[in-house]
């Protein structure tokens, strides 16, 4: 055996090691036919998509097994072996075969944006310059994780008003489409004057009932010119400035925005990337307009030779405090683990945040389901007590 063959089975000895244990292979034939079929459907655009969970497992694997001292290109064949997704498992294999032909890690990451963002790629190419690749991985996937948490809190605290909404407008067009029409033909025989309210009620289920094609095209109209106009700057800056101004939601809003800038600084500062890089970093992920804008002006700023705690002054959107503990870190040379504990700070904040946010929904959601079915209720039985009086 020569000494190239014992390093590639020293190689996989240790992947093997690393890596979760593998199935056994009658579970793998078993699964073949369908692997095949899920691949063949990838073609096709059918595949599952592949999740930021995927991505965070990716990078906690590779993490583990580059600080161990396996070469990249080698971690990736292990982890492309096991991997089930046919996308991720495609993206990984091209990725590997981009760093085996002498391309760094990071370059092969860029290529695919939705997947690795540009922090990502940042603070992977700091790892390169300074020879951290494990615990740099490491601490991306942290970061991920931190992201996806909070996102998914922000998301369950606005599912239920959103299902709500949904509910309630199902109710009401199902009473005006369905149950109101059966007690028309009750009003109709008596010929007594019906209140303004049941009149309204009833030309409006007529008026469903024979133009319910114009109304369901009006409304996919209104969401498809809705989804169009979004992308654009000036109603993206609108909505960004509604969402931060709403009475229950828009605290945690810009709490989010906040944690999320934040954190992506600091991490990025720590990580060794460019002050000037982590700063247009912190400003993409903020997710709003508005805090892009401050991070465009702080690193104008910074370039022209001012602190950041003296453009974060100015701005309404940033408490005092936090501009204190930024001006007490940019002053001690600790900037990078004070944004971490601010970071750590404001998710806190925000869970607090969505838990008063949701106390105050639940009860005014019901309320606005009670005084519409309600509405309709008592619409319909006006008539009825008028009918059942005497003469």
């Amino acid at each position: 055996m020569t000494s190239t063959q014992r390093e590639y089975g020293a190689e996989q000895g240790r992947i093997a090691a690393v890596l979760p244990t593998q199935r056994p292979a009658d579970d793998l034939r078993r699964e073949s036919a369908a692997e095949a079929t899920a691949e063949s459907d990838d073609e096709f655009g059918f595949g599952r998509r592949v999740s930021k969970q995927d991505v965070i497992y990716f990078t906690s694997q590779l993490a583990i097994m580059a600080e161990t001292g396996i070469p990249i290109a080698t971690a990736l064949a292990g982890i492309v072996e096991q991997e089930e997704n046919p996308r991720m498992r495609k993206t990984l294999l091209e990725i590997k075969e981009a760093v085996e032909s002498g391309e760094d890690f990071s370059a092969a990451l860029a290529r695919y944006p939705r997947l690795f963002d540009k922090t990502y790629v940042s603070l992977v190419r700091a790892s390169e310059a300074t020879g951290s690749m494990g615990p740099m991985l490491d601490r991306i996937a942290g970061y991920l994780r931190k992201e996806v948490e909070t996102v998914g809190r922000v998301r369950a605290a606005m599912a239920y008003p959103t299902v709500m909404m949904i509910l309630a407008a199902g109710v009401t067009a199902f009473l005006l489409t369905y149950i109101l029409p059966k007690f028309i033909p009750l009003f109709q025989q008596r010929g007594s004057e019906l209140p303004r309210v049941t009149r309204a009620l009833i030309d409006l289920s007529q008026s469903l009932a024979d133009w319910w094609y114009l109304y369901l095209g009006a409304m996919v109209a209104v969401v498809v010119a809705f989804l169009l106009v979004r992308r654009t700057e000036a109603a993206r800056q609108h909505l960004d400035w509604l969402k931060l101004r709403l009475p229950v939601v828009g605290p945690v809003f810009r709490k989010v925005a906040i944690s999320r800038s934040v954190r992506t600084l600091g991490t990025m500062i720590g990580s060794g990337v460019p002050m000037t890089d982590a700063i247009r970093l912190a400003g993409e992920v903020s997710g709003n307009y508005h805090f892009e804008q401050i991070w465009r002006e702080v690193l104008d700023q910074v370039v022209g030779g001012k602190r950041i705690c003296e453009v974060l002054t100015r701005s309404p959107l940033f408490p005092c405090v936090l501009v204190q503990m930024i001006s007490s870190g940019e002053e001690t040379g600790k900037l990078d683990f004070v944004l971490e504990r601010v970071s750590n700070y404001y998710d806190q904040e925000v869970e607090m945040a969505i838990k008063t946010a949701t106390s105050l929904i639940e009860p005014l959601m019901i309320a606005v389901m009670g005084i519409v079915v309600g509405g309709i209720g008592m619409a319909l039985l006006l008539p009825i007590f008028s009918l059942s009086r005497p003469q």
